[in-house]
């Protein structure tokens, strides 16, 4: 009887460590671009991660150094694989390219939801904007803003993305089929600084342009500092993609004229929470859908 009370102090040394090995669910969200200078992953990123803490799960959030920096977004998914995940919300730098290790995550039976950007392997979910139509409706503003045959030009994003193809396909239809001229279609790869020096050399061959759709706000800000430092900016009706806070800023300070707001936060949490579903047996919709709105100086101080 005297020996009872080790005993029982193994027994819960023995409980303790076998609960000690038992860890919360690790949901990894791989994002095209780093959150740090991008509000928009920034906002994906605090979506996922508030949905982590309310599901008391644990949430690493993963980016590489570009948006166009395929081959480290693959090695940064093959690294957590092999450590062991519980499910992967994955927005594709190259879908082509990322195709093989989401195949790799599938068989190793961890789910897999795609965000922002469709990817190319099938039965899997995406949660994200219909670009296509936000796009769209950015052509319309430009169409009811400006006379019909004027000159045009489009930034486009990454277009062997969805996201970039989808933008630049639904601006393009949408400014062709009211008539618009477009003089110019060139990629600032969603950068800023790209998105200026694009916008100068649009600028130096097309003198007479009045309207440009960026395909992110990231470029739309750079090129309403080349339209400003070309001392056009008030001439030319520019339109962004995403709403994020500095383009809110800059509608309201006379320089970008709209933008078209996404729900990023959404994006974060939704995919967050739907890999959790999958992992518990539930089944998903193909396409749930974030949705779109027009953004303009009567709304941009609700996007700050």
């Amino acid at each position: 009887m005297r020996r009872l009370p080790g005993l029982v102090s193994i027994f819960a040394l023995t409980m303790t460590a076998s609960i000690a090995t038992v860890s919360a669910e690790t949901i990894v969200v791989s994002m095209k671009g780093p959150g740090a200078g991008n509000p928009f992953w920034a906002a994906v990123e605090a979506g996922a991660k508030a949905m982590g803490a309310e599901r008391g799960v644990d949430v690493i959030v993963l980016a590489p150094p570009t948006e166009s920096d395929v081959a480290s977004q693959i090695s940064q998914i093959e690294d957590q694989l092999a450590k062991g995940i519980d499910g992967l919300v994955l927005a594709p730098t190259d879908p082509t390219a990322l195709a093989p290790v989401v195949n790799e995550a599938i068989a190793d039976g961890v789910p897999v939801v795609f965000i922002d950007t469709i990817g190319s392997n099938a039965g899997v979910t995406f949660i994200g904007t219909d670009n296509q139509a936000g796009a769209a409706l950015a052509s319309e503003f430009i169409c009811n803003g400006v006379p019909s045959g004027s000159d045009v030009a489009i930034l486009t994003g990454i277009v062997t993305q969805s996201t970039g193809k989808a933008r630049a396909d639904g601006s393009r239809e949408g400014l062709t089929a009211c008539g618009m001229n477009i003089v110019a279609e060139q990629t600032g790869e969603w950068d800023r600084a790209k998105g200026l020096n694009v916008m100068e050399n649009i600028i130096t061959g097309n003198p007479n342009i009045v309207a440009v759709f960026a395909s992110n706000d990231n470029m739309a800000l750079g090129a309403a500092e080349a339209l400003k430092s070309a001392g056009v900016l008030d001439d030319v009706l520019l339109v962004g993609f995403d709403a994020n806070p500095d383009a809110a800023d800059s509608i309201l300070a006379g320089e970008m004229t709209a933008t078209i707001a996404q729900n990023p936060v959404n994006m974060g949490r939704f995919g967050v929470e739907s890999v959790l579903k999958l992992a518990a047996g539930e089944t998903l919709d193909p396409v749930i859908d974030t949705g779109t709105v027009l953004v303009t100086s009567d709304n941009a101080a609700d996007f700050q």
